[in-house]
């Protein structure tokens, strides 16, 4: 059920049921299951102008509640100087039969048009495809990132890994190649050189990594051309903020972006039921969801990839890109869903 709205808010909501993907662990899939909430009837119009809003740029507050104003949170920076969508598409769960393929590619097209032009994939996700057809035409407008199993690393399987995923999504290159995990990963120097030598032919424009904590980045920074990861890939929202510990800190001394996975929540999260996101959605006219994921982007050093296989999700979730919290908003929020205390 969606939160209870007082008459104050003067807004007419109806739930729907949305599932947004857990990256997959070492013991497969985990998945989850979210309600979240609509605008008020006229959002079906009120979508429709997104797209003119999503060009207007906001400013935001930095890191923690009280930080110093960015003033552009609608892209992220990466070290190479390119400029991408703070907030992108995921897929892990896309071309599984949850919806009509031709419903989750208007999906994905619709993001794009809306702005959100970096999309997400992975090997293992069996996504690249349905991605290849989405892109197909408009490749030069789109951020590809994708990823290479751990299991996969050893010998020239990195190499052969990215030559599939390339022909799955019909294209010569992809713009990001993360390792999906570090798990079981022992020579990182190893993998740095894989990266280095597609990026050095052409085949990717950068590397990165996913699910690495501290200890994963400072290890890999210690190898050869380690310190040219182009970003962390990890989970973050406003229910799992653990890696404000550290993680997210020691990102930004280094120079390295993070992209947020499971921005809405983790699995049998109640995120977008509430009140407090309920409440500044009211005041913003849009929904919990799009609080939820302008909070994710607030730094300008954070990219969200929530997922969604339909149009009408994606429009809702584009409303983030024009959304500016308000400091209030912000305190509120962590009153909320309170940062993580390090009890080092």
């Amino acid at each position: 059920m969606g939160p209870h709205m007082g008459p104050d808010m003067a807004l007419t909501m109806r739930p729907f049921v949305s599932h947004f993907p857990r990256h997959h662990g070492e013991r497969g899939r985990h998945y989850m299951k979210r309600t979240t909430v609509l605008n008020r009837r006229e959002f079906s119009r009120f979508c429709a102008t997104v797209g003119a809003c999503a060009m207007t740029a906001g400013s935001s507050a930095f890191g923690q509640s009280g930080g110093a104003a960015s003033s552009d949170r609608r892209t992220v920076k990466l070290r190479d100087g390119r400029s991408v969508p703070a907030l992108g598409q995921g897929s892990a769960r896309l071309a599984h039969g949850r919806h009509p393929q031709a419903e989750e590619e208007a999906a994905l097209r619709t993001g794009i048009d809306l702005g959100m032009t970096l999309i997400d994939t992975a090997e293992l996700y069996g996504s690249e495809e349905l991605i290849g057809r989405v892109i197909a035409g408009q490749r030069d407008r789109v951020f590809v990132v994708s990823k290479v199993w751990q299991t996969h690393v050893a010998g020239d399987g990195i190499a052969r890994a990215c030559a599939a995923s390339l022909k799955r999504l019909g294209t010569d290159h992809l713009d990001l190649y993360l390792l999906h995990w570090p798990d079981g990963v022992s020579d990182f120097a190893h993998v740095v050189k894989a990266f280095e030598d597609l990026r050095a032919g052409g085949k990717i424009r950068a590397w990165g990594v996913s699910n690495f904590k501290v200890g994963d980045m400072e290890k890999l920074f210690r190898v050869p051309q380690g310190d040219r990861c182009a970003m962390n890939q990890v989970p973050y929202s406003l229910d799992d903020r653990g890696i404000e510990r550290d993680l997210l800190a020691w990102c930004e001394r280094h120079d390295v972006p993070v992209m947020a996975y499971s921005p809405l929540g983790g699995p049998g999260t109640a995120l977008l039921g509430n009140a407090a996101l309920a409440h500044i959605g009211a005041a913003h006219n849009c929904s919990p969801a799009a609080v939820a994921l302008a909070w994710t982007i607030r730094s300008g050093r954070v990219i969200a990839i929530p997922e969604s296989g339909s149009a009408a999700h994606v429009k809702e979730n584009a409303v983030a890109l024009s959304l500016t919290l308000t400091p209030q908003d912000l305190k509120d929020l962590d009153a909320a869903f309170p940062p993580p205390v390090d009890k080092r």
